[in-house]
């Protein structure tokens, strides 16, 4: 999954964009989240969803607790740069 990240915008807020989680298959929306430039990266990297949780201050995996993982299938950019949308296959539940 190769995906230019070299312009996304992290300075409209503060760091961080906003990441619209979606089923690869049935195109439900799973979760909103927020990603920075690092948790992208890793999720590039890794093909799992990494976000930076805005309440702890650090970055997550999703699933690294619940074992509730996303398989990254796909990193799209809106039109300003400024936010995202994951196309993941889950396995198990979005939200606890």
């Amino acid at each position: 999954m190769e995906q230019d990240i070299t312009n996304i915008d992290f300075s409209k807020g503060n760091g961080i964009v906003p990441v619209i989680v979606q089923d690869a298959n049935t195109k439900e929306v799973l979760t909103l989240a927020y990603s920075n430039k690092e948790s992208l990266e890793r999720t590039l990297s890794t093909g799992n969803s990494w976000f930076w949780s805005r309440s702890r201050k650090k970055l997550w995996m999703k699933g690294e607790e619940s074992g509730n993982t996303q398989k990254v299938r796909e990193v799209l950019v809106d039109c300003d740069s400024d936010a995202l949308i994951y196309l993941v296959e889950p396995a198990g539940p979005a939200c606890h």
